[in-house]
């Protein structure tokens, strides 16, 4: 079994306990199959929701869901498939999981930008096509990088079969990946780096415009809990938690490894829950607002942290 950090972090040999090796794919599985079940379970109530599926809003969430439902899937099929000796068919799920990584952080980022726009608008706005737009950014980057990678594929091998041994034993585990460091450090940590520096900030803006809501109504009890879960659940849209990459990189760090494989593997999940947390009731959605041009009152700023 494989732990859900390789994607970011390069393992090198003899460097990662097989002991600890087995419990972080262990974790990892575990995370995936929940994310995944609870992905599809989020594209399919978006289909089956006409309601839902008028706003743009919840369009972004299904659709990063369905990045992270195509990456968690592949991904636990991964070293099935490095044990079958079928390059081609490797190569493919190594591409396959390359391009779902990139295209969840790339929603991850679109998440980000749309809720900037809501919250920092000063007129209304009005962006023609603006999620076929986004669609083909969020979609069509990621392939633009990938497709460039795979078109050098017969020369340099960026993709394949990985294997790693493990330290303490004469183990080795073998599964469906990027091949050279280089790629995985000059691509995705890069892609990574820039999506959390920007999320990060948005984040932060976002979390201003909460704490300033909060002091105009200081009387409600409940308002601090409300807010810490609102954070929370932006944090899960935004990826921070992937940010643990930037702890472990270059040594093995197992704290980090344990944090990154629980909170990452789990995204999909997280998600899920927050979108059913914020879902309104038929009355509120009926008079929802169907395009990204709306009132730009401060009480719109509120309604947009909260359902976004």
């Amino acid at each position: 079994m494989t732990p859900f950090a390789v994607l970011l972090v390069e393992v090198g040999n003899n460097n990662i306990d097989a002991s600890q090796w087995e419990i972080l794919s262990y974790i990892s599985y575990v995370g995936c199959s929940l994310s995944t079940l609870f992905s599809a379970s989020a594209i399919l109530s978006f289909i089956l929701n006409k309601n839902v599926r008028t706003e743009v809003s919840s369009s972004i969430h299904v659709s990063l869901s369905a990045a992270l439902f195509l990456l968690n899937s592949s991904f636990m099929l991964s070293e099935w498939v490095a044990s079958l000796s079928m390059n081609g068919l490797c190569v493919f799920i190594a591409v396959t999981i390359h391009y779902s990584l990139l295209s969840s952080f790339t929603w991850m980022a679109i998440e980000a930008m749309h809720l900037y726009l809501l919250l920092a608008r000063v007129f209304n706005i009005y962006i023609k096509y603006y999620m076929v737009k986004l669609s083909l950014i969020g979609w069509g980057v990621p392939a633009a990088v990938v497709g460039s990678l795979l078109s050098l594929q017969s020369h340099y091998s960026f993709y394949g079969n990985k294997e790693i041994k493990l330290s303490s034993s004469n183990l080795t585990n073998a599964f469906c990946w990027i091949t050279e460091p280089l790629i995985l450090y000059g691509v995705n940590l890069s892609y990574v780096s820039v999506v959390f520096l920007f999320n990060t900030v948005v984040l932060i803006t976002v979390s201003r415009q909460i704490f300033k809501l909060k002091q105009v109504d200081s009387k409600n009890k409940f308002k601090s809990l409300k807010d810490a879960i609102t954070v929370l659940g932006l944090m899960c849209l935004l990826g921070s938690s992937w940010g643990l990459v930037f702890l472990g990189s270059g040594y093995t760090n197992y704290p980090v490894l344990y944090l990154f494989c629980i909170s990452n593997t789990l995204q999909g999940f997280f998600i899920f829950q927050w979108t059913c947390m914020t879902a309104r009731p038929e009355k509120k959605k009926s008079t929802h607002v169907k395009s990204l041009s709306t009132d730009n009152s401060t009480t719109e700023k509120n309604k947009a942290i909260e359902n976004t």
